[in-house]
């Protein structure tokens, strides 16, 4: 996608260094973050510096290759197990960390050439499979459709395309006239932060609406569907996303809205046989109790937002169960939420 007419990806290697969009100060500074060891590769998936199940497994599958480059033939597979469990555990809910450091674990055991070709080939193919899913998506998009959507699973978080938004900016490019409600997506407000700010630059008509709106615009007849992304599908097509999706797709059903899930493959797992299993990654509760913005000098600052002493939990998803999915719309095309349709994609 491109940046004031710049073409840039979410992330991406230069050299050693793992270089990525800073998302945390988006959309009032664009920065371009820098990791040069490890360490600080995990320390941005943790703190979101990256974010997004595509951009994430990209990130794990980059960490793997910095290992790869500073480990000898004699320790390398043994710097590469240490390696993949620390990047497994910055962000437990999303699979497609593990899936990428395991592809490059196991090509290490082939060849150290064969684990460098792995290790970047897990972002080129996550920017392809958005495409792909652009492609196919568009074909559930009409013409003056107006479209729901939550958190953010634009370009920023699956390397490029992305995978909500990717059928979205595939139906304008193909000069379908349609309209997208975007949920701000308390408490980081990625919608309205990121979502909102990728639809400004591609020029794509929004509105950004708070996150308890979408039943109202549902009950109104103002969505026509409602596509989220993923962070892990159960292998039943039981599905983890952004917390407060569930709730989406529970109004969606009442009101008989289409609901789409759109997401690579690399983000179904297979060895988790419902959502029941899934963990659900526990954030801190400084991100419900305060927000960062612009000041009036146009500076970002933190500020408290909530009652001084009162806790806060804050779940970072939610799992949709799959019968309140209406599809599933992969690299490889549009299948049912089922375990039959999932084993037989695979």
């Amino acid at each position: 996608m491109k940046v004031n007419g710049q073409h840039f990806r979410a992330i991406w290697m230069e050299k050693e260094i793992v270089c990525m969009i800073e998302q945390n100060k988006l959309p009032f500074e664009f920065e371009v973050h820098r990791c040069k060891t490890l360490d600080e590769t995990c320390f941005a998936i943790k703190t979101m510096i990256t974010r997004g199940a595509g951009s994430i497994g990209a990130a794990g599958g980059y960490g793997m290759l910095q290992t790869i480059y500073s480990s000898d033939q004699n320790n390398l597979l043994n710097n590469l197990h240490k390696a993949k469990q620390k990047i497994d555990s910055t962000r437990p809910t999303a699979v497609n960390l593990s899936y990428a450091t395991n592809r490059v674990l196991q090509a290490a055991k082939v060849s150290r050439d064969f684990a460098i070709s792995e290790a970047f080939a897990v972002g080129d193919e996550c920017a392809e499979h958005g495409r792909l899913i652009g492609v196919h998506g568009n074909e559930l998009i009409k013409n003056g459709a107006n479209i729901e959507t939550h958190c953010n699973a634009g370009w920023l978080a699956l390397v490029d395309y992305g995978s909500a938004l990717a059928p979205i900016y595939e139906a304008f490019n193909s000069g379908k006239n349609i309209f997208v409600y975007v949920d701000e997506t308390r408490p980081r407000s990625q919608g309205a932060r990121l979502t909102a700010w990728e639809l400004n630059q591609h020029g794509v008509p929004h509105a950004i609406i708070p996150d308890n709106a979408g039943a109202h615009y549902m009950s109104q007849k103002k969505i026509d569907l409602m596509i989220v992304g993923a962070d892990r599908i159960a292998a039943n097509g039981d599905t983890a996303n952004k917390i407060g999706t569930l709730e989406k797709a529970i109004a969606a059903k009442y009101y008989n809205i289409p609901f789409y899930v759109a997401a690579p493959t690399s983000t179904i797992d297979l060895n988790t046989s419902d959502g029941n299993l899934i963990q659900i990654e526990e954030r801190g509760e400084e991100e419900v109790t305060f927000f960062t913005g612009l000041n009036n000098n146009s500076e970002l600052t933190e500020i408290q937002i909530a009652s001084p002493g009162s806790k806060a939990l804050n779940p970072a998803f939610d799992v949709t169960p799959a019968n309140l999915i209406t599809g599933i719309i992969t690299e490889k095309g549009i299948i049912k939420p089922s375990l039959e349709s999932i084993k037989k994609l695979f």
